[in-house]
């Protein structure tokens, strides 16, 4: 079936969800896990507080060090599970992009991500980053809720 599971987190209550399912899946099929996480690029004017607070610099050190955090724990919940799970993240504005990038440069064969549960104009004005990966993307993806 599937030999390499991409599932990316970005930390959120779904988005740990589709972690603990990916591990699920993993541990019953005898894949392996890449956990990914996304980290947006500094920018002057935002609504990130993260941003705001200080440069570039610091912005980077602290989101690499929260993007390290957060994926220690994806692999230390799936080595529990006795699941084999790298960890890569990469700073990008367009996560999508970024999820399919990082899925073909570490041979997967199946991307795992959480769906955000918007519905009707809200999902159509702020997209969705699953929509993208779906339309953008050639590997199959398996959507979350």
């Amino acid at each position: 079936m599937f030999q390499r599971i991409l599932v990316p987190t970005d930390g959120s209550a779904l988005s740990k969800k589709a972690v603990r399912a990916a591990i699920k899946l993993a541990a019953g099929t005898g894949a392996s896990l890449v956990a990914f996480h996304a980290i947006p690029k500094f920018r002057t004017f935002t609504f990130d507080t993260q941003m705001l607070e200080g440069s570039a610099g610091g912005y980077r050190t602290a989101s690499i060090a929260h993007a390290r955090e957060l994926l220690a724990g994806v692999a230390a919940e799936a080595r529990k599970a006795g699941v084999a799970c790298d960890t890569v993240h990469a700073s990008s504005d367009e996560p999508y992009a970024a999820i399919i990038r990082e899925a073909k440069r570490k041979h997967c064969d199946l991307i795992l991500m959480a769906s955000h549960g918007r519905k009707g104009l809200q999902s159509l004005l702020l997209g969705s980053e699953t929509q993208k990966v779906l339309t953008h993307g050639t590997l199959p993806v398996l959507v979350y809720r």
